[in-house]
């Protein structure tokens, strides 16, 4: 079970973004998709309970595995948890695993997906890591009777010949990475080079966030994409690859980061060099230490999703599908979370709620 303070300090962190979000919040240039036109009551009600349904067992069985050990998937699992006490609460047993790698690594999500389908579980989720070599694995699972989701961050749908059951999560990737794009731009009065650090290469968030950045960058005659790197979820490479763009572009103006870990990174590379209120980083979600670079200066926005409602969320679907239930009929194919883009102004309570730092 998590530390139920982390629970409490986790819902302080929505409830900040209930009251804060929408009213100090700098406007983006372009028109914003209709996740980040929400009231702040439709983008942060996280006082979930569950929707009615009635459960056909006593007991469930789940098994979900996601990219990799991270702070962003800790506030996912608190979702799951809150949403099996309640049903524990109506007298359901929710057993579950919730594992991943330390790092990211696509074929350990295959094997940790084959050796879940060895055993009995009544579904299993996956935060896909890379299209490619995953939907194969799904589709053979599916094949031999085995219920599959898809969840948290990243999908692999039928687009891309997948024939997973239902996604939980983030269904604007791309508008995520058009809306932060968009407003770098802006701060830079549309004039500058720009970097892209997306993340791990093949898994679908990181690169839909990354095209998104690359078309508007290209809508604009003075900006100009001087390079996309990937570097796989790990701060330390991220911080290393930014080091290499300051190095051979001492006019760099602006980075679009595509994932929690690399504002961090690239922040960090700025900073040693002495260029922290030059550039205009932008980047996804609420690492402590990005949180910090937000609050001085040095990142100019963040875009934070809903991790705790994908969690919730997740588990809700999960029942359903374990009951025999049709996507479209008994649960969406795919169940839509927001985001949510926080400014420079908003960090310092942020950090408060959330991690109970007090300036």
């Amino acid at each position: 079970m998590r530390n139920m303070l982390r629970y409490i300090v986790f819902i302080c962190f929505c409830c900040f973004l209930f009251n804060g979000c929408g009213q100090n919040e700098e406007p983006l240039a372009a028109d914003l998709t209709e996740e980040n036109r929400k009231e702040p009551a439709e983008v942060a009600n996280f006082n979930h309970k569950l929707d009615g349904y009635k459960p056909r067992k006593q007991k469930y069985n789940f098994y979900f595995t996601y990219k990799t050990v991270h702070p962003w998937w800790d506030a996912v699992a608190l979702g799951i948890e809150d949403a099996a006490k309640q049903f524990e609460e109506l007298g359901v047993t929710i057993d579950y695993e919730y594992l991943a790698p330390e790092e990211t690594s696509a074929g350990d999500q295959v094997r940790r997906l084959l050796d879940a389908a060895s055993r009995n579980f009544d579904v299993i989720g996956v935060d896909v890591a890379d299209v490619g070599m995953v939907t194969p694995v799904i589709n053979k699972l599916m094949k031999d009777g085995k219920k599959v989701m898809t969840f948290s961050s990243s999908d692999a749908g039928k687009e891309d010949g997948c024939n997973r059951i239902a996604y939980v999560g983030n269904t604007h990737n791309y508008e995520d990475g058009v809306d932060l794009t968009e407003a770098l731009c802006k701060k830079l009065g549309y004039q500058g080079k720009v970097a892209v650090l997306v993340g791990t290469k093949g898994a679908p968030c990181h690169e839909d966030r990354a095209l998104g950045a690359q078309d508007v960058i290209a809508k604009y005659a003075g900006m100009e994409l001087i390079g996309k790197a990937y570097d796989e979820d790990s701060e330390q490479k991220a911080y290393e690859i930014t080091k290499g763009f300051l190095e051979e572009y001492d006019d760099l103006a602006g980075i679009v980061c595509c994932n929690m870990s690399n504002p961090v990174g690239a922040a960090r590379a700025v900073t040693e060099a002495g260029r922290g209120s030059g550039i205009v980083i932008v980047g996804m979600d609420h690492d402590q230490e990005a949180l910090h670079y937000l609050r001085e200066g040095v990142i100019y926005a963040l875009g934070v999703q809903d991790c705790y409602s994908i969690g919730f969320d997740t588990v809700q679907v999960a029942v359903r599908i374990a009951d025999g239930g049709l996507a479209g009929e008994a649960f969406p194919e795919k169940t839509e979370e927001l985001t949510t883009i926080i400014y420079q102004d908003r960090a310092a309570e942020m950090l408060q709620v959330l991690y109970g730092e007090i300036e």
